[in-house]
């Protein structure tokens, strides 16, 4: 399985944490927005959620913002990779 420390190291995601990532390219909308959602509020605060995705989730970033997360996005040549975090 692929590491994603490189990514994770790119951000200003805490690198000391538990990761969890999330693999969401094979879903349609909204469904990777849900899913990202469910998972954050199941993990505990201190993990680091790697969520892969085929394209910037900008439906997201609000309700990160309202949830009070921390969050960057990382375009790769073949995915989307963003880093959420609680701060």
């Amino acid at each position: 399985m692929q590491t994603y420390d490189a990514v994770v190291e790119r951000t200003d995601a805490p690198t000391d944490r538990p990761r969890e990532v999330l693999d969401v390219r094979s879903l349609g909308p909204p469904e990777p927005l849900a899913k990202t959602l469910e998972t954050l509020a199941d993990s505990p605060d201190e993990t680091v959620l790697v969520q892969r995705n085929d394209r910037v989730p900008q439906f997201l970033y609000p309700k990160l913002e309202d949830r009070g997360y921390a969050f960057e996005t990382v375009e790769r040549e073949d995915e989307v990779v963003t880093v959420i975090w609680t701060e």
